[in-house]
């Protein structure tokens, strides 16, 4: 019987039912198709299927929990367990061992709850804090921000301004070579008739 708890026959059981599932799949598609194949699958397989299920029903189903390991006595119908720290457990266990073990998870336990503690006084100081001057310092913040907003515009308007000017300027320029060219035409046709 220790062979139907091993592992490599839960294995090998849990493969057959696969294989099996999937004969008779492929079987009713050649079925299905009305292929010479199909009958024949669709027989082998589900008395694959049949077997395993006969197998299944026999051997009955396997416990999936061993709560009995961490509490001695629990798989008997009339043990008395007793907590932790009344007596022996095991047989071999003394009272005072599981004292400790108590003792010593409830100091971890302790220490775990003294984190906390501190967490939540940090939490409490955030809450005390005096968060009534915000809403000012929020409104002088977005007044900032404004008038920001305005000096760069302004700044924008000038530099188009000063392209304007530069463009006048370029402008003006040409204008005074053609004069000058011009007046250097007079003076020279004024030259040549006096």
């Amino acid at each position: 019987m220790s062979f139907f708890k091993s592992p490599s026959f839960k294995y090998l059981k849990n493969l057959l039912i696969g294989l099996g599932a999937s004969v008779v799949m492929i079987g009713a598609l050649g079925k299905l198709n009305s292929t010479s194949w199909g009958g024949m699958m669709i027989t082998a397989g589900l008395l694959v299927e049949a077997f395993l299920f006969a197998m299944l029903g026999i051997l009955g189903p396997e416990k999936d929990y061993y709560w009995e390991k961490l509490y001695p006595g629990l798989d008997k119908y009339h043990s008395h367990l007793a907590p932790l720290t009344a007596g022996e457990t095991s047989g071999s266990m003394p009272k005072a061992l599981n004292a400790d073990v108590v003792e010593n998870k409830l100091g971890g336990m302790l220490s775990e709850l003294q984190s906390m503690s501190k967490s939540l006084g940090s939490l409490k100081a955030l809450q005390e804090v005096d968060f009534s001057q915000t809403g000012d310092q929020l409104k002088t913040m977005n007044n900032f921000y404004t008038k920001m907003n305005d000096a760069v515009a302004a700044l924008n308007s000038s530099v188009e301004d000063t392209k304007q000017y530069q463009a006048q300027m370029a402008s003006l320029s040409k204008n005074l070579t053609s004069l000058n060219g011009v007046y250097g035409n007079i003076l020279s046709a004024y030259n040549v008739k006096g």
